[in-house]
């Protein structure tokens, strides 16, 4: 599988694109929808995951809503730990509140990565100081993920990939 970061929006919000045999997943489509648009190219977008609805993830969002055919989820419509397949994707949702109370992370067991939105940054975590922000319910999220192999790769909101591991070493909110 492809992954394409695409930034988007005067926050760099990161976007991506989960591509395969020429169909795709959009994942948090921030702002700037022609330029997402334009990378998607040829490939038929299957879904869309939201790993949480604050403005600067979904800001695009309704322009992937006037087609019937794309399937949406986000918080409202995932279970925990359930497995989804769509096309030839697969993925479970891990949810993760404490940066917002709809945060889910997607981890794509097979590809060994994980789309974390804002709950984890390179060496750094969300902010809990938001209007359904937790720091509680945050610490218990950040304990689930813990559980989770070193070796997988985390695709954040904002800012670089990283893996769990190196997040385990190196980031002080997880320790």
């Amino acid at each position: 599988m492809e992954v394409k970061k695409i930034v988007t929006g005067y926050l760099d919000e990161n976007c991506y694109l989960l591509i395969k045999n020429g169909t795709c997943l959009v994942v948090d489509p921030g702002d700037e929808y022609n330029k997402i648009k334009d990378e998607i190219g040829d490939n038929k977008v299957l879904g869309v995951l939201i790993t949480h609805s604050h403005f600067d993830h979904i800001g695009a969002l309704r322009n992937f809503l006037t087609k019937r055919s794309i399937k949406i989820f986000k918080r409202s419509n995932v279970e925990e730990n359930k497995e989804y397949k769509i096309g030839e994707f697969t993925f479970k949702t891990i949810l993760t509140p404490g940066h917002s109370k709809d945060s889910v992370t997607f981890y794509f067991e097979e590809d060994n990565f994980m789309l974390v939105g804002d709950f984890i940054f390179k060496e750094s975590m969300g902010r809990t100081d938001f209007p359904g922000g937790s720091d509680a319910e945050m610490q218990d999220s950040i304990k689930k993920i813990l559980e989770y192999s070193d070796d997988i790769k985390l695709y954040p909101g904002h800012y670089d990939e990283t893996t769990l591991g190196y997040e385990k070493q190196n980031n002080p909110f997880l320790k």
